[in-house]
């Protein structure tokens, strides 16, 4: 199997060699060159073993091809159960049962997994460079946290995250150094981009992604969905339809690509927050990125999703893309009122994103749009203490992995919304 750029003008590479890399040299996302069927008799299959299944093909021929059981072993080994709610026609996805209480522990432990498998005696110390809009920092700090050959670093928007997930980013140490910078997610992102893109950079040290853009984060992300569908298959009968609270489009993504290997999924929808530019698309054609607006479900805070250029890749036509995807939009009173009635109404707590997803569920269903809708519960609501309590009218329950991280003490530096300002970073020895 080879993996070509989004753009078209850089050579096809490996599996290990987009991985790697994060980023093609022409500055495009790396995309399979075709879409392996994964064996699949319909049966249910646990976590680990859909994964083995489902990536088969994508490590066919490639140095890592006989680790695949091992790395979804290590990296795949946590619960992610479909639950039902108080409501009948709604399900949550729990994906926050991981040690960094989000859906991003999986496919950072995956790529973390991979890469470590990849290194070889005598490569140079490899840079992991990860912008952060709350979630992704802490799975990959935790992910590769104390690993030997790689350092970790961190951006995040200062002030733009929720309390507790600030203390958890910079609450590793060791070989992970978080950043606070003065600016937006996208301000991050784009940083990390510029850096991945800098061939001088590249060339006097080792650099790749751990952000969506990387294969490595999207791939596994197609596990959980294909486990999830397998099993409602064989309960229910019928196609599994789900709504995935998204910002930079790469968990959605990956329930569009399991469809695409041809598991059950009916339909998915995109539920965003006030940053509409997904369903503005959808809605006008035209794509605007535009500045983030800060909200209450601030992983979500994205105004230029990244992975949009691998979904246009691969459904150019609007018409087309239209066809596999719906879009829609919970602003802060909404998210706000989903939250007040989720425990009377579905019998748990939420977070904020989640509650998101759940607006548009509801959405869907006021308008007779199918169902049941299998929301995409994507962090804990401990995680966002200052968002939901309120709500609630009561503390909720820290899990034991993240009380541990928030007992640690916390440190990030500050750091301007500048290029120039990381890479003078990364040519520094950071050692603490």
């Amino acid at each position: 199997m080879r993996f070509v750029s989004t753009r078209g003008t850089a050579p096809p590479v490996s599996l290990s060699e987009a991985l790697s890399q994060g980023l093609a040299p022409d500055g495009g996302l790396y995309l399979p060159e075709c879409w392996p069927a994964p064996e699949l008799d319909g049966r249910p299959l646990g976590l680990v073993e859909a994964g083995v299944r489902v990536l088969r093909g994508f490590f066919a021929g490639d140095r890592l091809e006989g680790q695949l059981p091992s790395i979804c072993r290590e990296a795949l080994d946590l619960p992610a159960p479909v639950v039902p709610t108080r409501d009948p026609g709604l399900f949550l996805l729990e994906l926050f049962h991981g040690p960094t209480a989000a859906f991003k522990d999986f496919a950072a432990r995956f790529l973390a997994a991979c890469l470590a498998r990849l290194r070889q005696p005598g490569d140079p110390l490899l840079t992991i460079l990860v912008a952060t809009s709350g979630d992704t920092g802490g799975a990959v700090a935790a992910a590769f946290h104390r690993r030997p050959g790689f350092r970790v670093v961190v951006l995040y928007p200062d002030g733009k995250v929720s309390p507790r997930q600030a203390h958890q980013l910079g609450a590793f140490g060791d070989n992970v150094h978080t950043f606070r910078v003065a600016g937006s997610f996208d301000d991050c992102q784009a940083m990390v981009k510029a850096a991945l893109g800098d061939p001088a950079l590249r060339a006097r040290m080792a650099l790749s992604s751990a952000n969506s853009i990387s294969l490595g984060r999207l791939l596994p992300q197609m596990s959980y969905y294909a486990a999830a569908a397998l099993r409602w298959q064989a309960v229910h009968g019928r196609p599994a339809h789900f709504v995935v609270p998204t910002g930079n489009l790469g968990n959605a993504l990956a329930a569009l690509l399991a469809r695409r290997l041809g598991l059950p999924i009916g339909e998915v929808v995109l539920a965003t927050n006030a940053n509409r530019v997904l369903p503005d698309l959808l809605r006008t054609g035209r794509y605007q990125p535009r500045p983030s607006i800060p909200t209450l479900a601030n992983a979500m805070d994205v105004g230029a999703p990244s992975n949009l250029e691998r979904l246009r890749a691969l459904h150019p036509e609007l018409a087309d893309l239209r066809a596999q995807v719906h879009a829609d939009s919970a602003d802060d009173a909404t998210i706000r009122r989903v939250l007040r009635e989720s425990e009377a109404r579905y019998g748990t707590a939420v977070c904020p994103h989640t509650a998101a997803a759940i607006a548009v569920a509801e959405r869907l269903r006021a308008a007779g749009r199918g169902g049941p809708w299998i929301v995409a519960a994507t962090a804990h609501p401990a995680k966002f203490d200052t968002v939901v309590e309120p709500c609630l009218g009561h503390p909720v329950e820290v899990p034991p992995a993240l009380a541990a991280l928030l007992a640690r003490p916390s440190r990030a530096q500050p750091l301007a919304a500048s290029p120039a300002c990381l890479k003078a970073v990364l040519a520094t020895d950071l050692s603490d």
